[in-house]
């Protein structure tokens, strides 16, 4: 069975071309990853399908009402069970390698992309499993946010890559920052590929990218603590 990713928005248009190219429509041509879309409008109230209402105790900003995300929701889990229900949030788990390896290996997971300033908390409380940010910055959407978990988690399922190993070396999967990497032509504007990678001794190769995957990861973390 395919791995199942639902996605609620209230902007749908926003997620179709970042999930229709490359890599992305490759796993789902190969029947590897099914990715729909909701439109969350079909669940909106009355004739003008509204979705969102002033908040509570006054301030600036709608708020995503809670009846048409519940409605969407509970659909959706009328179908199938899901072992996460997850809302794109900048206050959420940020996304790493580590959790991105976790949700690869989940049957069906569905995502709910937040907009205005946000969604009624009581969902939060009662039906979301899991909340997720991919940084401590405020977008338009959770669209953007929720197309970077997608492409992070489906490329990481077995069959997706060309390459059955290109995952396993991508950066931060050993919490290692990847090796310098290099193609033709050996030489270029005076700049040449490193020796060692021309030599044929794969050992040796294995050998100092691991060595530059070290030495890249230190000189990240000593950045990072001048900062």
């Amino acid at each position: 069975m395919p791995m199942r990713i639902d996605i609620i928005s209230a902007i749908p248009e926003l997620l179709r071309s970042p999930l229709s190219h490359s890599i992305m429509q490759r796993a789902q041509d190969k029947g590897l990853v099914e990715i729909n879309i909701i439109n969350l409008r079909e669940y909106g109230l009355g004739p003008h399908r509204q979705i969102d209402d002033y908040q509570y105790g006054g301030g600036a900003g709608m708020v995503m009402m809670i009846e048409p995300l519940f409605k969407c929701i509970d659909a959706l889990k009328a179908e199938r069970e899901y072992e996460h229900i997850i809302y794109m949030t900048p206050d959420g788990d940020l996304l790493n390698q580590a959790l991105s390896n976790r949700l690869s290996i989940s049957g069906n997971i569905m995502i709910l992309c937040g907009h205005y300033k946000g969604i009624d908390d009581r969902l939060r409380e009662h039906v979301i499993t899991m909340e997720v940010s991919i940084g401590e910055y405020v977008l338009s959407g959770g669209e953007l946010a929720a197309a970077v978990l997608v492409d992070s988690v489906a490329r990481l399922i077995p069959g997706v890559l060309n390459d059955s190993t290109s995952a396993l070396f991508d950066s931060f999967q050993d919490d290692l920052i990847a090796p310098p990497v290099y193609t033709r032509p050996e030489e270029f504007n005076g700049w040449s590929v490193p020796k060692i990678l021309l030599s044929g001794h794969d050992k040796n190769i294995l050998d100092w990218r691991s060595e530059q995957s070290l030495e890249r990861t230190m000189k990240r973390k000593n950045d990072l603590k001048g900062d």
